[in-house]
């Protein structure tokens, strides 16, 4: 425990018989950030830094390996193409958040520039993918691990599929891109049934550990599920979708803290439980959109948003001082990270403005969250603070040192999404933070 001296906190006793010097209501806290609720303008400038970077730290354009000229188009000459590199890629799970996240931006600040940049790359990732598809089938087993479209062409795992696919729909819906069906229709085919599961259909790994459950995989399969069944897909993808939730509810989901732990191995016992994060992020995430599109007379929405209102109160719970969230959230010796805090932010945003949260009760938490996010965006749009990629681990000390690096691709997309949600908060008149932070006392005019 940390010692102060005496010295620490030195004030001046007031003379007896006179108001103090300093009047309890003049003492202005010390915030780490602006606490007071943002503006609309404010907040777009920071969505728009993270635009203009993502912008230009992802080029759309073909070379060929060998030589590294550009290819004018999907029917150029050349034996060998691959993706000229960025900062970030265009094919890969957290890219599928950053593509949603960016017509959320569009919709909340009415800048058409974030959607121009979902529907850029993801008709290039359209146009090419046939070019692509052919390559692939050519190439040795070996070779076809290192293609830049591989996860696109022949998915292998959920998270090559259902993230991509979430925002190819949110797309397709919007008219944004052509050429998209044929995809969708493969990252479906393979959620629904090429991966894993258990013996009751929940979606399970087998590597590195058998018979296990990332939370993860929450995300990379209910949004997708849901998504493709609002859109006209098979409607028995909203049950699906929802035997998810449930599946990974029953071994994951902790009621007393109302937080899931990351992994769950069939069998072990007794079994270590640590509350990472991003994960509990993801699972967050995925009972959202699950609600956005989830009809109100299915018969199972009552259940999904019980459980939605119990991983918020969950979460509130645990946000900082600071603003943000731990990196196990239960453990305040692990560092403040930055993915997890937007996701929540987002989410409890998102929860108010469509009804499922009371905004006194969790508005001040998702404001103060959005403040301490956006701390995190330096004046370039690079976002600080995010854990990298990270695998499943049974003991806290893998957890607790984990890097954080801004080339972590999983900041971006969670940092648009909140400050999206954030304007429409601020723009509703459900909540502001003060609301609340006026609070309950008198104020100085009133004393």
């Amino acid at each position: 425990m940390q010692r102060h001296s005496s010295s620490d906190h030195e004030q001046t006793a007031p003379r007896i018989g006179t108001r103090p010097w300093l009047p309890e209501e003049s003492l202005a806290p010390a915030y780490p950030f602006a606490y007071a609720p943002g503006t609309r303008a404010g907040v777009i400038a920071v969505l728009d830094r993270v635009r203009r970077l993502i912008d230009d730290s992802t080029p759309a354009q073909v070379i060929d390996r060998r030589t590294g000229a550009p290819l004018s188009g999907p029917e150029a000459p050349g034996h060998d193409p691959e993706l000229r590199a960025g900062a970030f890629r265009l094919v890969c799970y957290e890219w599928g958040v950053t593509y949603g996240a960016m017509l959320e931006a569009a919709d909340a600040t009415g800048d058409s520039r974030f959607a121009d940049y979902t529907a850029s790359r993801l008709q290039f990732i359209a146009d090419w993918e046939p070019r692509f598809r052919h390559v692939h089938a050519a190439l040795p087993p070996a070779e076809q691990r290192t293609l830049a479209f591989r996860g696109i062409v022949a998915p292998r795992n959920l998270d090559d599929a259902g993230s991509m696919a979430a925002s190819m729909l949110k797309a397709r819906r919007r008219k944004l891109v052509t050429g998209l069906d044929p995809i969708i229709e493969r990252f479906l085919d393979y959620v629904r049934r090429g991966q894993f599961r258990l013996e009751d259909g929940t979606l399970a790994r087998n590597r590195p550990l058998p018979r296990s459950l990332w939370l993860d995989d929450l995300y990379m399969s209910v949004p997708a599920l849901a998504h493709y069944a609002h859109d006209g897909g098979d409607p028995a993808c909203f049950d699906e979708a929802v035997h998810q939730v449930r599946g990974f509810a029953a071994r994951m989901f902790d009621r007393e803290t109302n937080l899931y732990c990351h992994g769950w191995i069939e069998g072990m016992e007794p079994h270590p439980a640590f509350r990472w994060g991003r994960c509990n992020g993801w699972a967050m995430l995925a009972k959202t959109e699950l609600l956005d599109v989830l009809p109100e007379s299915h018969p199972a929405r009552g259940e999904v948003l019980d459980l939605f209102r119990s991983h918020a109160r969950g979460v509130a719970a645990r946000q900082h001082g600071s603003g943000r969230w731990h990196q196990l959230l239960d453990r305040n010796d692990t560092y403040l990270e930055t993915s997890c805090s937007a996701i929540f932010t987002y989410c409890l945003a998102r929860g108010i403005n469509r009804g499922w949260l009371d905004g006194l009760a969790y508005g001040p938490v998702a404001q103060t969250g959005w403040s301490a996010v956006a701390e995190q965006v330096d004046g370039a749009g690079w976002v600080g603070g995010t854990c990298v990629g990270s695998g499943m681990a049974l003991d806290p000390v893998f957890y607790t040192h984990r890097p954080v690096s801004p080339y972590a691709a999983h900041g971006y997309g969670p940092v648009l999404l909140a400050g999206a949600e954030i304007v429409r908060l601020l723009e509703s008149g459900r909540m502001t933070m003060h609301d609340s932070a006026l609070h309950f006392g008198e104020t100085a005019e009133e004393a």
